[in-house]
């Protein structure tokens, strides 16, 4: 039997910009602790990311205790701190993709702040403990919760698939080129695509859909210059449908505590009839 342990714990707290690397974290219902519980929309309230603007993979994110460090790689602004669960009074309602999920404003000082260093009108909200928005009810399994996530809580890789990948490129990336909140050692590459439940320490997750990519993985998250790979070499060998896919999203069956190095067990595989 294969050993698998977790090597990578990331949080990505502003959805789309940089993310942040943990040597452990809490597993909450709709992801980890701080994980896109901010989000960036334009004036009309729909929410912003690299596809759009690149250029948001040039604001670092760092952590410490309850607040959140903003700054720009290269625009001489000033860091922006966020406090979570500080927010106005004044909810209102997003739309990520063709949903629209409710939300809080933080503040004109947050609103400023991000339109300087992106350089659009825009504002930032955040995601309360009363903004609730549900996981896909055709994935869900007790009507669960998600973030500001593209669509799911978690998402896992591993890095024998991200070797895999590495070794048909010209030039290696980062595995943050693919936003992953845990990647895992161990294996063979691609192995996550045969798991139907997991227990990472002891937590367990339902591994529900495979992760289509898009073209966020082509964004150079140093330049914010974009180029082709690496969807143009995944094409050729992970494409399905008509979308090419790379990680598994997963929904905790649990909440509590992961760490760098937890044992990750394999409790359910794919048969030959799923």
């Amino acid at each position: 039997m294969d050993n698998y342990h977790l090597s990578g714990i990331y949080v990505y707290p502003v959805k789309s910009l940089g993310g942040v690397e943990l040597e452990n974290a809490q597993v909450e219902e709709r992801g980890l602790k701080f994980d896109r519980r901010w989000m960036v929309v334009d004036e009309n309230n729909i929410f912003l990311s690299q596809r759009r603007l690149p250029a948001m993979a040039l604001i670092r994110t760092g952590i410490s205790g309850n607040k959140i460090k903003l700054t720009h790689k290269s625009k001489t602004v000033p860091p922006l701190y966020l406090t979570a669960d500080k927010y106005s009074g004044q909810q209102t309602s997003v739309k990520i993709f063709e949903k629209e999920v409710p939300a809080h404003f933080v503040s004109s000082v947050a609103d400023e702040w991000f339109s300087e260093a992106l350089g659009v009108k825009c504002r930032l909200v955040y995601m309360s403990a009363t903004d609730i928005r549900h996981v896909n009810p055709k994935y869900a399994k007790k009507n669960e919760t998600v973030s500001f996530a593209d669509g799911f809580p978690f998402l896992i890789i591993g890095q024998p698939s991200m070797d895999l990948l590495n070794s048909k490129l010209q030039e290696k990336l980062s595995i943050m080129r693919f936003r992953p909140n845990f990647v895992f050692e161990g294996g063979n590459p691609h192995d996550e695509d045969k798991w139907l439940r997991i227990k990472i320490g002891e937590i367990t997750f339902n591994v529900v859909k495979p992760c289509a990519r898009c073209v966020i993985t082509t964004v150079n998250q140093e330049t914010a210059e974009k180029g082709k790979e690496p969807l143009r070499t995944l094409s050729k060998y992970r494409r399905a449908s008509g979308k090419i896919f790379f990680g598994q999203n997963m929904i905790a069956g649990n909440t509590g505590q992961v760490k760098l190095n937890d044992e990750i067990k394999v409790l359910k595989i794919k048969t030959n009839e799923i």
